[in-house]
């Protein structure tokens, strides 16, 4: 049996700026039998405590967390999201999506953060 998804959908607008993350705790999260790399959207919203919620409550229900965003080209895409946070800016809420990136997603040097946590 499948799991359905929770989602998180960006309905407009450009595509997300992913920005790989290179961290002993980003590794750590996705070890497996395969290479994972993780990239960090950052995104406004009006209600990250809702939208984090959502995450949380899939992944206690076992089911997977998911980004569906524009690709630009009028087609959509869809990665999986591992962790997620929030925090309150001048503008409202922005929230910070942690994502999988699959071997579709090629990431330009200038997108690389390195986090020390």
């Amino acid at each position: 049996m499948e799991l359905k998804p929770a989602y998180i959908t960006i309905v407009e607008g450009p595509p997300p700026d992913f920005q790989e993350v290179i961290n002993r705790w980003a590794g750590s999260v996705m070890e497996g039998l395969s290479a994972n790399h993780i990239a960090l959207v950052e995104m406004r919203t009006f209600d990250g405590p809702k939208l984090v919620k959502r995450c949380q409550d899939a992944w206690d229900n076992y089911q997977p967390a998911r980004l569906n965003f524009p690709l630009g080209n009028g087609n959509r895409g869809e990665l999986d999201i591992i962790a997620t946070r929030w925090e309150t800016v001048a503008e409202g809420h922005k929230l910070y999506l942690w994502i999988r990136l699959d071997g579709d997603f090629v990431l330009d040097e200038d997108d690389l953060l390195d986090f020390d946590f």
